[in-house]
């Protein structure tokens, strides 16, 4: 950024009552939220919702229980709707990871099997495939798919590991720790054409897409709602499409197994699933206060003004050409990344060591991810942020990263 650039901060957003946006949450003000990425952040009426439930679940848990199908599968279909699908192709899992976990689990023994992920994978679902792969006698094959990759760039370095042993590619469609789309509509044609299931981890998408399914084939796609949805945590949304659906189950068995997808997932025992009763007044917190397209196009801009400021504030504090802003090649609406100082982030334990370091040390919640050897802060927004989030981290906390990177390299 040049010093004659000015950058225009957007207002914030605010309740009906004219009180900011964060008063809807019960976010540590002494913090600044700067990762809702990662955990999310549970506005108060759903915590209050979900305290409501497990109290009318305490007291009543014989009435409680036989009845939780039915509501169950009533949020599940308010959470279709919000997801664009139909309600009889999703089914409510703990999270994305635990979908991904559950489509390994119903997959027949492929001898020999390979499975194709990309080198922006997020590490827990990878695990798992690398696990189902020794299982069959297989291997994984990564693809690298380089940081500013385009769409057809990224597409060409994926397909090019299909081969006439793949039996499952397992695609990001909003990768973790690099914050880019993932070109899951022509990947997902190429894997049909040859018949290759594909699961799609949408992990980040549900909020942040609109209709995160909309032009994408594949077999199974998982996602968060405790993300971008601001859903008590333990939410996901597991939606298959075609006939290797019929063979899933959740991972724990009970009464339900017999019932047909996804029934089956709506009954596990005495399992807390108040969380997913409570999922659909998160949503509709946001879609009744501001709507959800209006949320986005929030988010996005102000993710895009705290990446031009953070960034410059790199800049100017390294001196490096490289620092600051960085093309991730397809970009998404609501985070950024940005490169941080040298010697900073370079492994996945580095930069959860910053992770760490930093609500003490620079009074914020902040991601700190690592790729190729690289650093990077990767910046969220969602409504409660305010354009003084990240003033303040890029005037109180880029000197004294800059001072870590120094540390670092001495």
């Amino acid at each position: 950024m040049s010093e004659t650039e000015v950058v225009t901060a957007p207002g914030p957003l605010l309740l009906a009552d004219g009180r900011p946006a964060a008063e809807a949450w019960s976010l540590d003000p002494a913090l600044r939220h700067l990762n809702h990425g990662s955990f999310g952040a549970v506005p108060v009426v759903a915590q209050e919702r979900q305290n409501a439930l497990r109290a009318e679940m305490d007291r009543a848990p014989v009435v409680w229980f036989p009845e939780l199908p039915r509501r169950i599968a009533a949020a599940r279909t308010d959470i279709a709707g919000f997801l664009r699908v139909a309600p009889d192709d999703l089914a409510l899992v703990p999270n994305a990871s635990a979908g991904a976990s559950t489509v390994y689990a119903s997959l027949d023994h492929r001898p020999g099997g390979e499975i194709v992920v990309t080198d922006h994978g997020y590490g827990a679902v990878t695990m798992g495939a690398e696990r189902l792969a020794r299982r069959w006698g297989g291997r994984v094959r990564t693809a690298r798919v380089p940081l500013d990759a385009d769409e057809e760039q990224a597409q060409e370095a994926v397909v090019a590991e299909f081969g006439d042993a793949t039996a499952l590619v397992v695609l990001d469609h909003i990768t973790s720790a690099t914050a880019r789309r993932m070109p899951v509509a022509g990947i997902g044609a190429e894997a049909r054409r040859r018949g290759i299931p594909l699961l799609v981890d949408g992990a980040h998408a549900p909020g942040l897409i609109a209709a995160p399914l909309d032009g994408v084939d594949c077999d199974f796609w998982v996602g968060n709602l405790h993300k971008w949805g601001c859903a008590p945590r333990g939410t996901a949304a597991l939606v298959a499409r075609g006939p290797l659906r019929e063979g899933l189950y959740p991972l724990i068995d009970s009464w339900g197994a017999t019932d047909p997808f996804p029934d089956r997932f709506d009954q596990q025992g005495t399992l807390d699933c108040t969380n997913h009763l409570a999922a659909p007044t998160a949503l509709d917190l946001v879609e009744r206060t501001w709507s959800w397209d209006a949320a986005r196009v929030h988010m996005d801009e102000l993710a895009g003004y705290g990446e031009r400021i953070v960034g410059a504030a790199f800049a100017e504090g390294t001196g490096a050409d490289d620092a600051g802003p960085v093309d991730v090649g397809m970009p998404v609406p609501g985070m950024r990344l940005v490169r941080l100082p040298e010697g900073l982030g370079r492994t996945r334990a580095e930069a959860d060591a910053l992770r760490d370091r930093a609500p003490a040390e620079l009074g914020v919640e902040a991601a700190f991810t690592s790729f190729g050897g690289v650093g990077y802060l990767r910046l969220s927004a969602h409504v409660y942020n305010t354009p003084a989030d990240y003033e303040y981290f890029a005037e109180k906390c880029v000197p004294v990263v800059c001072e870590w990177s120094r540390a670092a390299r001495s």
